[in-house]
Protein backbone atom coordinates (compact mmCIF):
# COMPACT_ATOMS: atom_id res chain seq x y z
CA UNK A 1 0.00 0.00 0.00
CA UNK A 2 1.17 3.88 -1.09
CA UNK A 3 0.85 6.37 1.98
CA UNK A 4 -0.43 10.02 0.44
CA UNK A 5 1.86 12.43 1.75
CA UNK A 6 0.22 15.98 0.98
CA UNK A 7 2.74 19.11 1.33
CA UNK A 8 0.34 21.34 3.28
CA UNK A 9 0.80 23.16 6.49
CA UNK A 10 -1.89 22.54 9.30
CA UNK A 11 -5.18 23.84 9.78
CA UNK A 12 -6.47 22.92 6.29
CA UNK A 13 -10.19 22.66 7.10
CA UNK A 14 -11.91 18.74 6.62
CA UNK A 15 -13.30 19.41 3.20
CA UNK A 16 -9.95 19.25 1.87
CA UNK A 17 -9.07 15.85 2.88
CA UNK A 18 -12.36 14.95 1.83
CA UNK A 19 -11.31 16.41 -1.42
CA UNK A 20 -7.80 15.13 -1.02
CA UNK A 21 -9.65 11.33 -1.05
CA UNK A 22 -12.08 12.20 -4.09
CA UNK A 23 -8.49 13.42 -5.96
CA UNK A 24 -6.85 10.23 -5.07
CA UNK A 25 -9.96 8.29 -6.08
CA UNK A 26 -10.60 9.83 -9.44
CA UNK A 27 -7.16 11.19 -10.18
CA UNK A 28 -4.42 8.33 -9.70
CA UNK A 29 -4.20 4.90 -10.44
CA UNK A 30 -2.89 3.08 -7.56
CA UNK A 31 -5.01 0.36 -6.12
CA UNK A 32 -4.21 0.79 -2.49
CA UNK A 33 -3.53 4.44 -0.72
CA UNK A 34 -3.60 5.43 2.69
CA UNK A 35 -3.41 8.67 4.25
CA UNK A 36 -4.02 10.48 8.17
CA UNK A 37 -5.36 14.15 8.91
CA UNK A 38 -6.13 16.09 12.05
CA UNK A 39 -8.67 18.71 11.67
CA UNK A 40 -9.51 21.98 13.75
CA UNK A 41 -12.83 21.04 16.08
CA UNK A 42 -15.04 19.86 13.65
CA UNK A 43 -18.46 18.10 13.28
CA UNK A 44 -18.83 15.84 10.12
CA UNK A 45 -21.87 14.60 9.89
CA UNK A 46 -23.35 11.80 7.24
CA UNK A 47 -24.28 12.48 3.56
CA UNK A 48 -28.21 11.59 3.96
CA UNK A 49 -28.15 13.54 7.77
CA UNK A 50 -30.35 16.67 8.39
CA UNK A 51 -28.34 19.14 10.23
CA UNK A 52 -30.53 20.53 12.59
CA UNK A 53 -31.90 16.97 13.91
CA UNK A 54 -28.18 15.94 13.92
CA UNK A 55 -25.67 18.94 15.21
CA UNK A 56 -26.12 21.57 18.08
CA UNK A 57 -25.53 24.64 15.74
CA UNK A 58 -25.55 26.97 18.79
CA UNK A 59 -22.97 25.25 20.73
CA UNK A 60 -20.86 24.86 17.67
CA UNK A 61 -20.90 28.68 16.67
CA UNK A 62 -19.99 29.66 20.45
CA UNK A 63 -16.77 26.82 20.56
CA UNK A 64 -15.50 27.50 17.10
CA UNK A 65 -16.74 24.43 16.55
CA UNK A 66 -17.00 23.50 12.26
CA UNK A 67 -19.48 22.09 10.69
CA UNK A 68 -19.16 19.98 7.47
CA UNK A 69 -20.76 17.28 5.52
CA UNK A 70 -19.63 14.26 4.00
CA UNK A 71 -20.68 11.82 1.41
CA UNK A 72 -20.48 8.61 2.76
CA UNK A 73 -23.10 7.65 4.94
CA UNK A 74 -23.32 6.85 8.52
CA UNK A 75 -23.82 8.83 11.53
CA UNK A 76 -22.74 12.42 13.19
CA UNK A 77 -18.76 12.85 14.00
CA UNK A 78 -16.60 14.90 16.14
CA UNK A 79 -12.97 15.38 14.98
CA UNK A 80 -9.76 17.89 16.48
CA UNK A 81 -6.21 18.02 16.85
CA UNK A 82 -6.05 15.20 19.29
CA UNK A 83 -7.78 12.62 17.22
CA UNK A 84 -6.79 11.08 13.66
CA UNK A 85 -8.81 10.62 10.72
CA UNK A 86 -7.55 7.29 8.54
CA UNK A 87 -8.42 7.59 4.65
CA UNK A 88 -7.98 4.43 2.42
CA UNK A 89 -8.70 4.54 -1.09
CA UNK A 90 -8.30 1.38 -3.37
CA UNK A 91 -9.86 -0.01 -6.85
CA UNK A 92 -12.70 -2.55 -7.40
CA UNK A 93 -16.61 -2.65 -7.06
CA UNK A 94 -16.58 -4.89 -4.01
CA UNK A 95 -18.20 -2.13 -1.09
CA UNK A 96 -18.73 -4.69 1.39
CA UNK A 97 -15.64 -6.63 1.03
CA UNK A 98 -13.43 -3.46 0.73
CA UNK A 99 -15.19 -2.33 4.17
CA UNK A 100 -14.61 -5.78 5.85
CA UNK A 101 -11.00 -5.90 5.11
CA UNK A 102 -10.37 -1.88 5.90
CA UNK A 103 -11.70 -2.49 9.17
CA UNK A 104 -10.18 -5.77 10.60
CA UNK A 105 -7.17 -4.08 9.02
CA UNK A 106 -7.24 -1.36 11.47
CA UNK A 107 -8.04 -3.91 14.44
CA UNK A 108 -5.08 -6.18 13.63
CA UNK A 109 -3.04 -2.62 13.77
CA UNK A 110 -4.20 -2.18 17.85
CA UNK A 111 -3.98 -6.32 18.04
CA UNK A 112 -0.62 -5.79 17.42
CA UNK A 113 -0.11 -3.47 20.11
CA UNK A 114 -1.34 -5.70 22.46
CA UNK A 115 -5.02 -4.90 22.82
CA UNK A 116 -8.06 -6.63 22.41
CA UNK A 117 -9.65 -4.85 19.81
CA UNK A 118 -11.86 -6.61 17.17
CA UNK A 119 -14.33 -5.35 14.83
CA UNK A 120 -18.14 -4.95 15.54
CA UNK A 121 -21.37 -5.70 13.72
CA UNK A 122 -21.61 -1.59 12.96
CA UNK A 123 -18.51 -1.39 11.12
CA UNK A 124 -17.05 0.15 14.15
CA UNK A 125 -13.38 -0.92 15.94
CA UNK A 126 -13.75 -1.79 19.50
CA UNK A 127 -11.34 -2.53 22.28
CA UNK A 128 -12.95 -4.61 24.28
CA UNK A 129 -16.64 -3.40 24.45
CA UNK A 130 -15.98 0.36 23.91
CA UNK A 131 -15.44 2.14 20.44
CA UNK A 132 -12.26 3.65 19.34
CA UNK A 133 -12.67 4.01 15.45
CA UNK A 134 -15.98 4.57 13.64
CA UNK A 135 -15.82 4.01 10.05
CA UNK A 136 -17.83 5.43 6.56
CA UNK A 137 -17.44 4.47 2.85
CA UNK A 138 -19.13 5.98 -0.50
CA UNK A 139 -18.10 4.31 -4.03
CA UNK A 140 -17.29 5.79 -7.24
CA UNK A 141 -17.36 3.69 -9.93
CA UNK A 142 -14.15 1.72 -9.96
CA UNK A 143 -12.89 3.01 -6.70
CA UNK A 144 -14.22 2.65 -3.09
CA UNK A 145 -13.22 5.39 -0.67
CA UNK A 146 -13.63 4.43 3.15
CA UNK A 147 -12.87 6.98 6.17
CA UNK A 148 -12.78 7.00 9.97
CA UNK A 149 -11.56 8.33 12.88
CA UNK A 150 -9.01 7.31 15.53
CA UNK A 151 -9.91 8.19 18.66
CA UNK A 152 -6.00 8.49 20.56
CA UNK A 153 -7.58 11.54 22.90
CA UNK A 154 -10.35 14.02 22.47
CA UNK A 155 -12.09 17.10 23.69
CA UNK A 156 -14.90 14.90 25.23
CA UNK A 157 -17.15 18.36 26.63
CA UNK A 158 -16.50 19.50 22.58
CA UNK A 159 -17.47 15.70 21.40
CA UNK A 160 -21.11 15.42 23.40
CA UNK A 161 -21.57 19.04 23.37
CA UNK A 162 -21.91 19.43 19.59
CA UNK A 163 -24.81 17.11 19.09
CA UNK A 164 -26.48 17.17 22.38
CA UNK A 165 -28.56 20.15 24.02
CA UNK A 166 -26.59 23.23 25.12
CA UNK A 167 -27.16 22.21 28.70
CA UNK A 168 -24.23 22.07 31.30
CA UNK A 169 -26.37 19.18 33.23
CA UNK A 170 -26.71 17.71 30.01
CA UNK A 171 -23.06 17.99 28.51
CA UNK A 172 -22.02 16.52 32.07
CA UNK A 173 -24.03 13.69 32.35
CA UNK A 174 -23.64 13.00 28.42
CA UNK A 175 -19.43 12.92 29.02
CA UNK A 176 -20.16 10.16 31.77
CA UNK A 177 -22.66 8.22 29.37
CA UNK A 178 -20.39 8.45 26.31
CA UNK A 179 -16.77 7.72 28.34
CA UNK A 180 -18.42 4.33 28.92
CA UNK A 181 -18.99 3.22 25.28
CA UNK A 182 -15.88 4.78 23.41
CA UNK A 183 -12.45 4.69 24.56
CA UNK A 184 -9.18 6.48 23.99
CA UNK A 185 -5.86 4.97 22.91
CA UNK A 186 -4.05 7.01 24.96
CA UNK A 187 -5.37 5.21 28.15
CA UNK A 188 -3.31 1.90 26.70
CA UNK A 189 -0.09 3.07 25.04
CA UNK A 190 2.98 4.28 25.92
CA UNK A 191 3.51 6.49 23.01
CA UNK A 192 2.81 9.73 22.08
CA UNK A 193 -0.06 10.82 19.68
CA UNK A 194 2.94 11.07 16.69
CA UNK A 195 4.72 7.96 17.87
CA UNK A 196 1.44 5.96 17.19
CA UNK A 197 1.16 7.84 13.60
CA UNK A 198 4.45 6.49 12.57
CA UNK A 199 3.94 2.64 13.73
CA UNK A 200 0.53 3.29 11.86
CA UNK A 201 2.36 4.48 8.63
CA UNK A 202 5.04 1.97 8.61
CA UNK A 203 3.08 -1.70 9.51
CA UNK A 204 0.46 -0.26 6.12
CA UNK A 205 2.60 1.37 4.27
CA UNK A 206 5.66 0.05 1.99
CA UNK A 207 6.24 3.27 0.28
CA UNK A 208 5.12 6.97 -0.31
CA UNK A 209 3.74 9.10 -2.75
CA UNK A 210 4.30 12.83 -2.66
CA UNK A 211 1.45 15.26 -4.49
CA UNK A 212 2.80 18.23 -5.67
CA UNK A 213 1.66 21.91 -5.70
CA UNK A 214 -0.67 21.42 -8.98
CA UNK A 215 -2.29 18.31 -7.13
CA UNK A 216 -3.17 20.59 -3.91
CA UNK A 217 -4.59 23.16 -6.55
CA UNK A 218 -6.67 20.03 -8.16
CA UNK A 219 -7.62 18.81 -4.58
CA UNK A 220 -8.69 22.62 -3.76
CA UNK A 221 -10.86 22.65 -6.79
CA UNK A 222 -12.97 20.00 -5.54
CA UNK A 223 -13.04 21.15 -1.94
CA UNK A 224 -15.27 24.01 -3.30
CA UNK A 225 -18.27 21.61 -3.78
CA UNK A 226 -17.79 20.53 -0.03
CA UNK A 227 -17.83 24.57 1.30
CA UNK A 228 -20.90 25.20 -0.67
CA UNK A 229 -24.20 25.98 1.78
CA UNK A 230 -26.34 23.83 -1.04
CA UNK A 231 -24.09 20.94 0.23
CA UNK A 232 -23.66 21.42 3.59
CA UNK A 233 -26.82 22.02 4.42
CA UNK A 234 -28.80 19.53 1.89
CA UNK A 235 -31.74 18.95 -0.17
CA UNK A 236 -34.69 19.45 1.69
CA UNK A 237 -37.76 19.34 -0.49
CA UNK A 238 -41.56 20.03 0.27
CA UNK A 239 -42.94 17.49 1.96
CA UNK A 240 -46.43 16.19 2.89
CA UNK A 241 -45.84 13.39 4.93
CA UNK A 242 -42.77 11.62 7.13
CA UNK A 243 -42.27 8.24 7.85
CA UNK A 244 -39.37 7.40 10.84
CA UNK A 245 -38.16 3.81 11.96
CA UNK A 246 -35.37 2.08 13.52
CA UNK A 247 -34.43 -1.10 10.83
CA UNK A 248 -32.24 -3.22 12.29
CA UNK A 249 -28.76 -3.59 10.76
CA UNK A 250 -29.25 -0.24 8.22
CA UNK A 251 -29.97 2.46 11.29
CA UNK A 252 -32.62 5.28 11.92
CA UNK A 253 -34.19 5.99 8.85
CA UNK A 254 -36.64 9.02 7.88
CA UNK A 255 -38.16 9.33 4.90
CA UNK A 256 -40.00 12.66 3.98
CA UNK A 257 -42.41 12.21 0.82
CA UNK A 258 -44.46 15.00 -1.53
CA UNK A 259 -47.35 13.21 -2.45
CA UNK A 260 -49.78 15.08 -4.90
CA UNK A 261 -53.40 13.54 -6.35
CA UNK A 262 -52.05 10.44 -4.97
CA UNK A 263 -48.77 10.50 -6.73
CA UNK A 264 -44.89 10.26 -5.26
CA UNK A 265 -43.63 13.85 -6.55
CA UNK A 266 -40.35 13.94 -4.69
CA UNK A 267 -38.83 11.59 -1.36
CA UNK A 268 -35.62 12.11 0.48
CA UNK A 269 -34.16 9.20 2.76
CA UNK A 270 -32.43 10.54 5.98
CA UNK A 271 -30.60 8.72 8.59
CA UNK A 272 -27.19 6.94 9.67
CA UNK A 273 -27.39 4.80 7.39
CA UNK A 274 -24.58 3.37 5.05
CA UNK A 275 -24.45 3.82 1.41
CA UNK A 276 -23.70 1.31 -0.99
CA UNK A 277 -24.80 2.74 -4.65
CA UNK A 278 -26.40 6.47 -5.71
CA UNK A 279 -29.00 6.94 -4.14
CA UNK A 280 -30.56 10.08 -5.38
CA UNK A 281 -30.34 9.04 -9.00
CA UNK A 282 -31.12 5.76 -8.84
CA UNK A 283 -33.53 4.06 -6.02
CA UNK A 284 -35.19 7.52 -4.80
CA UNK A 285 -35.13 8.80 -8.82
CA UNK A 286 -36.84 4.74 -9.79
CA UNK A 287 -39.73 5.89 -7.61
CA UNK A 288 -40.71 9.16 -8.23
CA UNK A 289 -44.05 9.76 -10.31
CA UNK A 290 -45.05 6.18 -8.93
CA UNK A 291 -48.64 5.72 -7.29
CA UNK A 292 -48.11 6.42 -3.45
CA UNK A 293 -49.63 2.40 -2.43
CA UNK A 294 -47.85 -0.59 -1.09
CA UNK A 295 -48.99 -2.50 -4.67
CA UNK A 296 -47.82 0.05 -6.84
CA UNK A 297 -43.72 0.64 -4.44
CA UNK A 298 -43.48 -3.25 -4.47
CA UNK A 299 -44.01 -3.11 -8.31
CA UNK A 300 -41.93 -0.34 -8.74
CA UNK A 301 -39.24 -1.98 -6.37
CA UNK A 302 -39.02 -5.49 -8.46
CA UNK A 303 -36.64 -4.26 -10.96
CA UNK A 304 -34.47 -2.61 -7.38
CA UNK A 305 -32.86 -4.01 -5.04
CA UNK A 306 -32.47 -1.54 -2.33
CA UNK A 307 -29.40 -3.07 -0.77
CA UNK A 308 -27.43 -2.29 -3.67
CA UNK A 309 -28.11 1.65 -2.37
CA UNK A 310 -28.78 0.86 1.15
CA UNK A 311 -26.35 -1.76 3.64
CA UNK A 312 -28.63 -4.26 5.17
CA UNK A 313 -31.69 -2.98 3.51
CA UNK A 314 -34.26 -5.35 1.99
CA UNK A 315 -37.57 -4.44 -0.40
CA UNK A 316 -39.91 -5.43 2.18
CA UNK A 317 -37.98 -3.38 5.15
CA UNK A 318 -38.09 -0.58 2.79
CA UNK A 319 -41.91 -0.71 2.04
CA UNK A 320 -42.42 -1.26 5.62
CA UNK A 321 -40.65 2.21 6.35
CA UNK A 322 -43.27 3.46 3.75
CA UNK A 323 -46.55 2.29 4.76
CA UNK A 324 -46.49 1.10 8.38
CA UNK A 325 -47.93 2.96 10.94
Amino acid sequence: MKYIDIPIPDGEPLPFFLAAEEFVARKMNEDDCFFMWQVPPSVIFGRNQLIENEVNLDFCRSHHINTFRRKSGGGCVYADQSNIMFSYINSGDGIQFTFDRYVRMVARLLQNLGLDAHASNRNDVLIGDRKVSGNAFYHIPGRNIVHGTMLFDTNMENMVGSITPNDEKLISKGVQSVRQHITLLKDYLQMSLNEFKTYVRQNLCESSIMLTAENVNEIKEIEKEYLTPQFIYGRNPRYSMTRKKRIEGCGDLEVRLEIKNGILKDINLMGDYFLTGDLDQGLLKHLCNTRFSPESIEAALQEVHTGDYIMNLTNEKFVSLLFDS
